[in-house]
């Protein structure tokens, strides 16, 4: 009969299983972030099928936020136009091979974080609810979302003196965050 005995780690050994345990948990967060950081090339290779030019009508706003649907649009148009190749048309006199409709479904603010002293939210988050579809010339949908959402967080400022509205740089934020993932997920798709 063989006699097997319990052998318990020693205090060092056990730091060390540890660290190592540590170790691997910290390369598996990295390459799980690594591989989803969201980079993409500015290239302008697009391979939309018989797509040369885009027709981007200003977004339609079912919300009561102001201008909204303007930044959005105008973001959309600016980020076409500095990665792909595709004609931009603003106007529907001329014949576009596509049309990108959008419409704001929501959009609202609502605090996050509270100063303990004041009462006053600190911080807020602003949500952006979009559907999205680009249409070739012929009603054929090329692609679409109809939930296409996109937040940002901003600082508001406590001292009633310096206060200026953040709301609308976060919007300005918000608009060149949410025009390039849309470029990215059109241009991507093919």
């Amino acid at each position: 009969m063989r006699r097997e005995h319990d052998r318990r780690a020693s205090p060092r050994e056990g730091a060390v299983s540890r660290q190592g345990w540590a170790c691997r948990v910290l390369l598996g967060v990295l390459l799980l972030v690594g591989t989803g950081c969201g980079y993409h090339t500015s290239g302008k290779a697009v391979r939309l099928p018989n797509v040369q030019s885009i027709y981007v009508p200003v977004f339609k706003n079912d919300t009561h936020a102001f201008r909204v649907e303007q930044v959005l649009s105008s973001a959309v148009v600016q980020e076409l136009r500095s990665r792909t190749n595709f004609q931009v048309l603003l106007s529907d006199k001329e014949a576009a091979d596509a049309t990108l409709n959008g419409t704001v479904t929501n959009a609202f603010t609502y605090p996050l974080t509270y100063d303990s002293q004041t009462g006053k939210a600190s911080s807020s988050m602003l949500l952006v609810i979009t559907r999205v579809s680009l249409v070739g010339h012929d009603g054929k949908v090329l692609w679409q979302n109809p939930n296409f959402s996109y937040r940002t967080q901003y600082e508001q400022s406590q001292d009633a003196a310096s206060f200026f509205e953040e709301e609308s740089p976060a919007l300005q934020r918000i608009a060149r965050d949410f025009a390039h993932s849309l470029v990215s997920n059109i241009v991507e798709a093919y």
